[in-house]
């Protein structure tokens, strides 16, 4: 018995001696204590919760290196390694958690339109619900502040620059063709369909390092990693049908949408201002296969479409008018992969490939095109800590574009150019808190084709100056070729040049989100030349110039009126260009000096369904009267559309869809057409250039087919 008491009194002073207090205080960086937070020995059951004053205590029968990890909510994890006889009376001190919602956000230039943003100004669902978008991504983006109203073109016009300075790439590869082809005072649309797409990027200036070859903007499309269900989706259309599947086996899926248009039916109903021979039709399909491995995925995005089409415009140089017909064929290639190598290292990549073959003929004249263009890209991005990343990477660009042309007295000339295009980027997102954070970087390009590099410097600076509010600034320089109109001709040229200067201010509350951006932008080496049309006798040089300076407004709300989502844009733009063959510094006949965009949705219940419209105005575009002094003298009167849509909904899965585009009827002018010659009284004739059509109907029947049908009523638009 005395030597059973003897031995647990061993026992009990053994482990009463090998026992070791882990004590002291946790603060945050203003050295106010953090109460609840856990402090705890890695791989063990040894801890406690921190008190009142932020102190805390335990004992271990742990021995030697023990990693000691201090953990709180929206604060960042904490380890020290150390003795545990040195983790006495330790003070530790917590850094606020920069990947919380609540952080800062870069913001300067960039509207985010996606589920997965922090800050999402337009959501995917809005490039089909919206009235005047008639479907089209490209429709949707133009109801923002800092797009210009170009209603007879179609594309992006950004903040006092041309539609080919807005840049598109999907899942991060660049697009070399990104609209459908058309014809003078016809608008064009975005060759893809936004049902392919979960997330939207805008940057309407001082983009990241990442892209390049964009003077004003960048637009980044990036389709669904995986889809949540098999589902057919089924179109019928008053301009034709499409078709889409999605199927999903194991870690695979794929999606197919097919769709068919052709203008015939409708020109029969509705008058048309053209005179059409033949009228529009076009072919297109698309395709996304998506592999997962276990620490990637691979997606492989293909598109092609054929159009075709003929028709007589009126003219006023021309009794019989201006024949045009056109045949286009695309065709868009793009594969990349993402993969998280560890904790620390991310590697993606992809290539892209575009093939576009046009033949255009107006009146006599015959032109074939073909271009062929390559995009390879690798990028690698590393992980410091939560609160330092660096982005870095290199691609190739390469086009091959010829040209054919011939009429009654030329024949067969064949031209065009080979240009290709090194680059090389490297960019850091560093989080100094939750209440700032920098992104700087720059870009290097080298130009085969000039035999010269250039260099972009980049950086955005952002303040949380509220819970709700912040403050952004971006610089950044820009440099693009000249496009393929002017390199087909002449390549002995420089690339263009702009510089960005933007401030923004961001408000965004629960349903509600306020942005106000002021920008100066500054071009130079702009491409000029001393004929009216480009041709083989025109002197080309870079000494043209110009700026544009505005602001930017946009307020959208989705709470403060049970079932109304709208939003409110509004641009000032001042600009002005000597470029091209103009004869001195003019503002440019695509920019208005006012846009204003009101959009508006309203969901009925007992209706079951959503009604909307959307109205625009732009103040008027110059052009060159010359019956008076002066270049780009005169301005158009301002431009009006109010249009309305009707979503009903049949079934959960059914919906039957109206829209009407420019409900009112306004008598837009989109500019003026004058005589080459003047009459007996000295002046020049002229007549107006007014949209194809004062309206447009659209109607559409359309119907998913899925096992788990659909939680959001309105999801199937």
């Amino acid at each position: 018995m005395k030597l059973t008491l003897t031995l647990l009194t061993l026992i009990i002073s053994t482990l009463g001696l090998s026992q070791n207090t882990i004590s002291g205080t946790v603060t945050d960086t203003n050295n106010q204590p953090v109460l609840g937070a856990n402090v705890y020995l890695d791989g063990t059951y040894d801890g406690a919760s921190t008190l009142a004053d932020g102190s805390f205590s335990f004992t271990t029968t742990a021995t030697g290196q023990q990693r000691l990890v201090t953990s709180f909510v929206s604060f960042e994890t904490l380890t020290i390694v150390k003795t545990v006889t040195a983790l006495k009376n330790i003070k530790i001190v917590l850094k606020e958690d920069v990947n919380t919602l609540d952080a800062v956000v870069i913001s300067a230039g960039t509207f985010a339109a996606g589920d997965n943003s922090k800050v999402s100004v337009l959501k995917p669902l809005d490039v089909v619900t919206t009235a005047s978008a008639l479907g089209d991504f490209v429709g949707a983006l133009q109801t923002l502040p800092g797009t210009t109203t170009v209603s007879e073109d179609g594309r992006l016009f950004v903040r006092g620059g041309e539609a080919e300075e807005t840049q598109i790439f999907i899942d991060g590869m660049r697009v070399f063709t990104p609209y459908a082809p058309t014809t003078n005072n016809i608008p064009t649309r975005g060759r893809y369909s936004p049902f392919l797409f979960d997330g939207i990027t805008f940057s309407t200036g001082g983009y990241s390092a990442e892209y390049g070859q964009a003077l004003s903007s960048v637009l980044e499309l990036n389709t669904i990693n995986q889809p949540d269900q098999e589902k057919t989706d089924i179109g019928i259309m008053s301009v034709g049908a499409s078709l889409g599947n999605t199927q999903i086996w194991g870690k695979n899926s794929l999606s197919v949408n097919a769709s068919y248009i052709n203008l015939s039916p409708y020109l029969e109903l509705f008058e048309d201002r053209n005179d059409w021979k033949k009228p529009f039709q076009t072919v297109s399909g698309e395709a996304v296969f998506r592999h997962k491995t276990d620490n990637g995925l691979l997606k492989l995005y293909s598109a092609f479409d054929t159009s075709d089409f003929s028709l007589v415009q009126e003219d006023i140089n021309l009794e019989d008018g201006l024949s045009f017909a056109l045949n286009n064929k695309n065709f868009y290639f793009n594969g990349s992969y993402k993969e998280v190598l560890n904790s620390d290292w991310t590697i993606s990549g992809g290539l892209s490939y575009t093939y576009a073959k046009g033949k255009v003929s107006i009146i006599d004249s015959k032109i074939n095109t073909t271009e062929n263009s390559i995009h390879a890209k690798l990028k690698l991005k590393h992980r410091f800590s939560n609160r330092i990343k660096l982005n870095f990477g290199i691609e190739q660009f390469a086009t091959k574009f010829n040209e054919n042309y011939n009429d009654q007295v030329i024949d067969n000339v064949n031209y065009g150019y080979n240009n290709n295009l090194t680059a090389a980027f490297t960019e850091a997102d560093i989080f100094f808190s939750k209440k700032l954070a920098l992104k700087a970087g720059f870009r290097a390009e080298y130009s085969q084709l000039f035999d010269k590099v250039t260099v972009s410097p980049r950086a955005s600076l952002a303040y949380k100056t509220g819970s709700k509010s912040q403050l952004s600034l971006a610089y950044g320089n820009f440099f693009q070729q000249p496009n393929s109109a002017i390199l087909k001709f002449d390549q002995n040229l420089e690339a263009q040049q702009a510089q960005h200067y933007i401030l923004n201010y961001q408000f965004n509350s629960d349903g509600k989100i306020f942005r106000a951006e002021t920008y100066y932008k500054k071009y130079s080496d702009l491409v000029k030349y001393d004929s009216d049309f480009t041709n083989f006798e025109t002197d080309f040089d870079n000494s043209g110039s110009g700026y544009a300076k505005g602001i930017d407004l946009f307020f959208r709300d989705n709470k403060s009126i049970n079932n109304i989502d709208y939003w409110v844009s509004y641009s000032f733009l001042d600009t002005v260009r000597n470029y091209k063959n103009y004869t001195t510094s003019a503002q440019p006949n695509f920019a208005n000096t006012h846009n204003l965009s009101v959009v508006g949705k309203y969901w009925i219940d007992s209706w079951k369904s959503q009604v909307g419209l959307s109205y625009n105005f732009a103040s008027g575009r110059t052009y060159t009267d010359p019956n008076q002094t002066g270049f780009l003298n005169q301005k158009t009167k301002s431009y009006n559309s109010l249009s309305v849509n009707w979503a009903y909904l049949l079934s959960p899965q059914k919906i039957l869809y109206f829209s009407v585009n420019n409900a009112l009827g306004f008598k837009n002018i989109n500019g003026y057409q004058y005589a080459n010659t003047a009459d007996l009284n000295g002046q020049f004739n002229r007549r107006a250039l007014r949209p194809a059509a004062d309206q447009f109907f659209f109607v559409g029947f359309f119907w998913t087919i899925s096992e788990k049908g659909t939680d959001n009523q309105l999801d199937n638009l």
